[in-house]
């Protein structure tokens, strides 16, 4: 069962809306770390086997050392991912 309530459909709005957003994909994919972080704290969302591997499965691909710039399939793997997240959504 899927978490109901304001506070739910806020942080998925939120999660949406950083998918969504112009700019480097991986930044993005690290707010959308974050705000579902805030939120499963918080008990907005639930965690769900797949969401929580979706962040399992995102956590590589934002991997990079210090001064490293992260390439294309860290991009594109990030993009990959996130669409994921966004249908498990509904299910949190």
């Amino acid at each position: 069962m899927s978490s109901e309530g304001p506070a739910a459909n806020a942080a998925r709005a939120d999660v949406r809306e950083l998918i969504a957003a112009k700019g480097h994909v991986v930044d993005n994919a690290r707010g959308v770390i974050a705000r579902l972080d805030a939120a499963f704290t918080a008990g907005d969302l639930q965690r769900t086997p797949l969401l929580m591997q979706f962040l399992a499965d995102l956590e590589p691909a934002l991997e990079q050392d210090d001064g490293q710039r992260l390439g294309g399939k860290s991009a594109e793997a990030s993009r990959f991912i996130l669409r994921a997240i966004d249908r498990e959504l509904d299910r949190a």
